[in-house]
């Protein structure tokens, strides 16, 4: 069952089914969301106020405001809601995460070997089967993708001086801004006007080195073309995942959820981003927008982790090959099936 379905677990057990979570996210989450309890026990403050650096085993020290935003306020129904979820997982047969073991090996190490729980509190068993997306095989190198979420016209006009000055080439997808009006949110929104959202004689500047796609763009097939080189992306788990299966390093622009706390993961630990530096309130400038993307495709840092990434994608190969450790693990999660 899902995370966020918890209370189906009682079912489960009422019936005497086994009954397993799929955690959609990545081990360095799950071993967070293992140790809120703690956490929450520790203090009797909220996580956003906290500032300090967590300590999480099997991750990097992590800003106490960089945690999963639902559980930052500590009087949110949404903090109330993963606290008990996070107490439910230890009830399972087992807990089936989205990641493959070279990617999180010391998250996955830390929570197998109880490190997230209290001495006398049993981990259940847990089954690190991805990368569960589809991807395509050969790509090369050389352009800069921008998928991300919704933006106001201010901010994007803030990525378009960036791109502009940054001289690399890129593929930009624009939506509109967010709207308060809800019935344009549920009816959906038409096409986003580029000449009114973005800079004055942007399009026409850029149009020999760049491309704008209204609304939406197929990711995994971006991801895997031969001239992409670069990916700016809010850092969703699964993007993530498609990112690394094409071998493309990443720019983190994280919005909402736990793509803050993805972001410490993937710059300070598994290695293969760096980081969109935000102000207080969100907002990144051109000059930022610039220095990264710059970074990314023409530096020797950019060279590191884009060198990573592509011996993560290899690697990613293999976890999911025969005998490879999704495979295995996987096959240990049928075998735990049959025997329940």
């Amino acid at each position: 069952m899902d995370f966020f379905c918890g209370l189906g677990l009682s079912v489960a057990i009422d019936l005497n089914i086994p009954g397993y979570f799929f955690f959609t996210s990545g081990a360095g989450c799950l071993a967070s969301f293992l140790t809120l309890p703690a956490i929450h026990k520790n203090t009797d403050k909220s996580l956003k106020d906290l500032n300090t650096l967590l300590s999480i085993p099997g991750v990097p020290p992590i800003p106490s405001s960089d945690m999963p935003k639902p559980v930052l306020v500590r009087n949110d129904k949404a903090y109330e809601c993963f606290l008990e979820n996070s107490t439910q997982f230890l009830k399972s047969a087992g807990i089936i995460v989205n990641t493959f073991e070279s990617l999180e090996s010391r998250a996955i190490r830390a929570i197998s070997d109880g490190l997230c729980l209290p001495e006398d509190v049993p981990t259940p068993p847990i089954f690190c089967i991805g990368p569960l997306i589809f991807a395509h095989n050969q790509r090369g190198g050389g352009n800069d993708d921008v998928s991300l979420g919704l933006f106001t016209k201010e901010q994007l006009g803030e990525i378009a001086a960036g791109l502009e000055r940054s001289d690399q080439r890129f593929l930009w997808v624009v939506r509109n801004p967010p709207s308060h009006n809800q019935s344009v949110a549920i009816a959906g929104q038409v096409d986003p006007d580029l000449d009114y959202l973005l800079p004055d004689g942007f399009l026409d500047r850029t149009k020999d080195r760049g491309l704008i796609v209204k609304s939406w763009a197929p990711q995994v097939a971006v991801l895997n073309h031969d001239s992409l080189g670069g990916f700016v992306s809010h850092c969703g788990w699964n993007s993530v995942l498609e990112a690394v299966c094409a071998g493309v390093p990443i720019v983190s622009w994280p919005l909402y959820a736990e793509q803050r706390f993805n972001r410490v993961i993937l710059v300070e630990e598994i290695k293969i981003a760096l980081p969109m530096n935000e102000s207080l309130d969100g907002f990144v400038n051109a000059t930022e927008v610039e220095k990264r993307v710059r970074e990314l495709m023409d530096s020797e840092k950019g060279e590191s982790i884009r060198k990573r990434t592509k011996a993560l994608k290899s690697e990613a190969n293999a976890a999911l090959s025969e005998a490879g450790t999704s495979w295995i693990a996987l096959t240990k999660l049928v075998e735990s099936w049959n025997q329940g």
